[in-house]
C-alpha cells in the first residue's frame, strides 16, 4: 500500500453535521446565537471602533459577493438559492457584529496561571500604536510544526489555563476514504477551492489513486507539495 494510503487509513474520519446548522446560506441572523458564543473579558468594554478589528465583524454585501462566487465556481454550492440569501442578508447589519456579545469585567487581561516569574507588568498592552484583541485559541501558525503528541500537550495546557473553545459534535457514521471524491476538497478547501479534483473524481486520464496523488504533488504552484498538512 502506498504511504499516503497508510496515513489516511490510520485516521478515523467523521464529517461535521453542517446540514444541522443551516438549511440556507447565510443562516438566519436569529439562529446565529445558537451556534456562536462571543465573550469579551478585560478591564475595558470594547467600543464600536474596536469591534471593526474583531473576527466577528461582517459586511453583508461582502457575504453576498462571496456566496455568489461560490455558487458560480464551487460544485458543492450550485443549488444555493441567491434570492433566499439576499432576503436573509437584509436582516444582517450593513456592517457590524451580527451576534450577541457578552462582556465580563476582569482586573487584568492576563491569565494568572500563565504569568511567568519575570513578568511584572500589571497587564499586557502597549502605550503607543494599535493594541489588537487577543483571540484565545490554537492557531495553525502555532501548531503546524508540532507533533501529534505536542499538540495534545498544548491543548491540555490551554484548557488548564482557562482557555475557551467551541465544540461541534460530529456525525455518527464515519466518512469513507474510498470512492469519495469530495473527501479531499472538504479536508483542504484552501487547496481545492473549486470543490473539484478530489481523489477518485472522474478524470479524462482515469488516474489511479497513487498517480492522482503524484499528479497533485506536481501542481504548477506547488500548493500540495509545500502544504504542511
Amino acid at each position: 500500500m502506498h504511504m499516503a494510503s497508510k496515513l489516511i487509513a490510520n485516521a478515523v474520519i467523521f464529517a461535521n453535521p453542517t446540514a444541522e446548522l443551516y438549511q440556507f446560506l447565510p443562516p438566519p441572523i436569529e439562529e446565529l446565537d445558537d451556534i456562536i458564543a462571543v465573550i469579551f473579558t478585560g478591564p475595558c468594554e470594547p467600543q464600536p471602533s474596536d469591534l471593526r478589528h474583531s473576527p466577528f465583524f461582517v459586511r453583508n454585501q461582502k457575504i453576498y459577493e462571496a456566496l455568489e462566487w461560490l455558487k458560480l465556481n464551487h460544485s458543492d454550492y450550485t443549488d444555493l438559492d441567491m434570492n433566499v440569501a439576499k432576503a436573509t442578508l437584509k436582516r444582517y447589519p450593513v456592517e457590524g457584529v451580527p451576534v450577541t456579545m457578552e462582556y465580563e469585567i476582569s482586573e487584568s487581561n492576563k491569565i494568572p496561571k500563565a504569568v511567568g516569574l519575570d513578568d511584572k507588568d500589571e497587564e499586557d498592552g502597549t502605550e503607543e500604536g494599535c493594541c489588537p484583541f487577543r483571540v484565545h485559541g490554537l492557531t495553525e501558525t502555532k501548531v503546524k510544526n508540532m507533533s501529534h503528541k505536542e499538540m495534545k500537550v498544548e491543548a491540555m495546557q490551554y484548557l488548564k489555563e482557562g482557555g475557551k473553545m467551541l465544540v461541534i459534535e460530529h456525525c455518527a457514521e464515519m466518512e469513507s476514504i474510498y470512492n469519495n471524491p469530495q473527501l479531499y476538497p472538504k479536508f483542504f478547501p484552501w487547496l481545492l477551492p473549486y470543490g473539484r479534483g478530489g481523489i477518485g473524481c472522474k478524470a479524462p486520464e482515469d488516474l489511479s489513486y497513487v498517480d492522482h496523488i503524484r499528479h497533485l504533488l506536481l501542481y504548477h504552484d506547488k500548493r500540495f507539495h509545500l502544504n504542511s498538512h
